[in-house]
């Protein structure tokens, strides 16, 4: 038998290499103003694995003086909400659930997805539901889920609402 602290260094090992699945809805996905953090290999590892609509419905709302999109944990609210999956590795998990202000703005949760399509290398199969973590909130303002919701958020769509980054914001007003 192997003394626990000879197998400690395996373990980290383990734990370090452990792949988890991320759905991104907002400005993190392709295309959109944080998709940087996801390709910065200092944050961690962020494969992209494929597009995907949540199971449920939830409000998908913009709000705040700076027009940040929110997934509300409203089951069964709203709409059915388009994204991307990623497959991440521990270390970029860390830098999301930092990035997303864990517990306080937003909080990890499971979400049950509809693959529509995969990355050719995958094996994902369109139609095929599988789960994964998202950043939605329980911690929002009264009025939030009477505001408009989407289905689908990119920071230049139809609803002019501009999105504002993190480092123009110390210029803005609070919110």
């Amino acid at each position: 038998m192997i003394p626990l602290l000879l197998q400690l260094p395996t373990i980290f090992l383990v734990l370090s290499v452990f792949m988890h699945r991320v759905f991104v809805y907002g400005s993190l996905k392709r295309g959109q103003p944080n998709y940087p953090y996801m390709t910065d290999s200092s944050n961690g590892k962020a494969e992209f694995l494929g597009t995907a609509v949540t199971v449920q419905k939830y409000p998908l709302v913009i709000t705040t003086n700076y027009n940040i999109p929110f997934l509300l944990n409203l089951p069964g609210q709203g709409n059915r909400v388009h994204g991307e999956i990623y497959q991440v590795d521990g270390k970029m998990l860390e830098f999301l659930d930092s990035f997303e202000n864990i517990p306080t703005m937003y909080q990890r949760t499971v979400v049950e997805l509809e693959i529509k399509m995969a990355d050719k290398k995958e094996k994902l199969s369109p139609g095929s539901i599988m789960e994964a973590f998202v950043y939605s909130t329980t911690t929002y303002q009264p009025d939030w889920p009477s505001l408009p919701t989407y289905d689908n958020y990119d920071s230049n769509g139809d609803h002019g609402l501009k999105f504002m980054l993190r480092e123009d914001r110390k210029w803005a007003s609070v919110e």
